[in-house]
């Protein structure tokens, strides 16, 4: 905001590490992707942190990016005509972006807050949210994912096993290796600590 003044001491500490945590070849794949998955028409940003938070800060291309992962007809985020000017429209929108990532499948430790985009608190976490939500994308693999995959990793899915009775049944009887064996143990030749002394 306009009367946040610059940063000392501590605070200060802490800003330039947040800032290092930013991946400037991350920025480029990331950037790769939303043109390739919203179209050229949301153009690219400037290279570097600031560009990157200029490009998304009014929510219009967060929001065309979230709503292309969706099939016609059921696009989650309303987009308006011309890009919000007013502050509060435009974190208004990156809201409905977050609302919507979320109902996607991104977990909310993997959310950014407003702020962290709006007035570029912490990029890197804006950046956490953009993958985490590629990485869902590929690994719906529903179709609607553009881009090349392996730009993001894919989830782990769960791999549901269907057992019989019999085979619960037959698994009771089994000891299992972590029980270890009993086979020849005794506490034989075993002391703890040292004899008792005896002073007279």
């Amino acid at each position: 905001m306009a009367n946040k003044g610059p940063a000392y001491g501590m605070s200060r500490d802490v800003q330039s590490k947040i800032e290092k945590k930013y991946d400037d070849e991350l920025e480029d794949r990331l950037v790769e992707w939303i043109v390739a998955q919203c179209g050229s028409s949301v153009g690219r940003p400037d290279r570097g942190r600031l560009g990157f938070q200029v490009w998304l800060k009014n929510g219009i291309v967060l929001s065309r990016l979230v709503n292309s992962l969706y099939p016609d007809g059921s696009k989650p985020v309303k987009i308006p005509d011309s890009p919000p000017t007013m502050v509060f429209k435009q974190m208004e929108q990156i809201a409905q972006f977050l609302k919507a990532a979320e109902d996607y499948g991104v977990v909310k430790t993997d959310i950014f807050q407003t702020v962290d985009l709006f007035e570029a608190k912490d990029m890197a976490a804006v950046q956490r949210t953009l993958v985490a939500l590629g990485s869902l994308a590929v690994t719906k693999n529903d179709g609607n994912y553009h881009g090349d995959p392996n730009w993001f990793m894919k989830k782990a899915q769960e791999h549901k096993r269907e057992f019989t009775e019999s085979q619960l049944k037959e698994g009771k009887n089994v000891i299992g290796l972590q029980m270890g064996s009993n086979k020849g143990a005794s506490q034989a030749g075993m002391s703890y600590g040292r004899p008792r002394q005896i002073i007279s």
